[in-house]
């Protein structure tokens, strides 16, 4: 799933469990990585986010109910999936800002969907806290990147799965996640995609995925699912920084073939890269061993489909199912 198994308080080459239920599974940081924060979000700071979110969801629904408005109704209006409107309802989604700030006019609620943005803020912080221990520490320095460049080789990168796809890739996992903690962990994995698209976030931090073509053919979820994960690569492909590649099945052999990986590179901050095995993560900072990462990642771009031919073959795809 491309979660990142990582520590902040390692010692140098330290190796610890993961904790998220792989036998045998270990986390490597090979040397320290810079701290993004030194503040740890306590489970009470957990809890109280999502009872907030759900006050929120409540609120939400008594101003569109006084509205007189239908949930397909508030959908069509604001111009968003009527999925939307019923997930924030259910506190399963957060709203954007521009969202909250739509529907109060919409519903005529004066002001009682806006007044709570700045709380809603601080409560997506601590949403990012719902990830694993040992994911904190990638997902801060994620959230703080200039640029994200991603090779993945089994499912579609994080950043770009749509809130079926990866709530259907979270009920794979073995042992089994519980139903709230699926949907906790698509909550989370939801909120960072925030950096891509949300008004706070300008401009985004520059994003290239290369994703193995067989990603494209393995139907996660189901025929609906699958097909509206594919639509949303394209529409992804369409943002002003955003760049989507597809590594041909019928192409030769290339540099990567060990394994998925990825490379960020936080704002003020050194690049560092991710690799990841079954059972075995490794954030890397060594500015060598990550140049030539980065260098193997430039060759695989160049072998790549143009961002024009993949999206011809993710609608050729498309198409065909």
């Amino acid at each position: 799933m491309h979660e990142k198994h990582t520590h902040e308080d390692r010692p140098e080459g330290a190796v610890e469990p993961t904790g998220d239920g792989n036998p045998g599974g270990t986390t490597t940081i090979d040397r320290p990585v810079p701290h993004p924060t030194r503040d740890v979000e306590l489970p009470e700071d957990q809890d109280s986010a999502q009872d907030f979110l759900r006050a929120l969801g409540k609120l939400f629904k008594r101003a569109r109910e006084r509205a007189g408005l239908t949930q397909q109704e508030a959908a069509n209006r604001l111009s968003f999936g009527v999925d939307l409107i019923s997930a924030i309802e259910r506190a399963r989604r957060i709203p954007q800002e521009e969202l909250l700030h739509a529907a109060d006019d919409l519903f005529g609620a004066d002001g009682m969907l806006t007044t709570v943005i700045p709380d809603l803020r601080e409560a997506k912080k601590k949403v990012r806290t719902r990830h694993p221990a040992w994911f904190r520490l990638f997902a801060s320095l994620e959230a703080q990147c200039v640029e994200i460049h991603e090779y993945s080789t089994m499912v579609i990168p994080g950043l770009l799965q749509t809130e079926d796809y990866a709530r259907a890739l979270f009920r794979l996992r073995q042992p089994p996640l519980s139903p709230d903690e699926v949907e906790q962990r698509v909550t989370a994995r939801l909120a960072r995609q925030d950096i891509m698209t949300s008004p706070k976030s300008w401009p985004p931090p520059a994003t290239t995925f290369v994703v193995e073509e067989g990603v494209l053919h393995r139907r996660v979820g189901g025929p609906e699912v699958y097909r509206a994960q594919l639509e949303q690569l394209l529409r992804v492909a369409e943002l002003p920084a955003s760049t989507v590649q597809v590594l041909p099945l019928k192409g030769w052999g290339h540099s990567a073939l060990e394994g998925a990986f990825s490379l960020l590179t936080p704002r003020g901050r050194p690049q560092v890269a991710y690799t990841e095995g079954y059972g075995r993560n490794q954030l890397i900072s060594d500015p060598e061993r990550v140049r030539l990462m980065a260098f193997c990642y430039g060759s695989i771009r160049a072998q790549a489909l143009t961002p024009q031919e993949s999206g011809v073959l993710i609608r050729k795809i498309l198409e065909e199912r």
